[in-house]
């Protein structure tokens, strides 16, 4: 599995956990802070990695360059 996908998926746990938090109900409520705040910053990283290299990774915005 490449670092694409697996930054995906942290991305798509990121935002359901956020439409989580939304309900009252997000891993903040299950977990200990110090392991919630892991999981943000690894969610986060995962961010800036695909905000920096997804055209590059991205069969469509490929598909539109050429």
């Amino acid at each position: 599995m490449n670092l694409h996908k697996i930054t995906f998926v942290l991305l798509v746990i990121g935002g359901l956990d956020l439409l989580l938090e939304g309900f009252g109900t997000g891993i903040g409520h299950w977990v200990s802070a110090g392991v919630t705040q892991v999981i943000y910053v690894i969610v986060g990283l995962s961010a800036l990695y695909e905000i920096f290299t997804h055209k590059k990774n991205c069969a469509s915005c490929v598909a539109k360059q050429m």
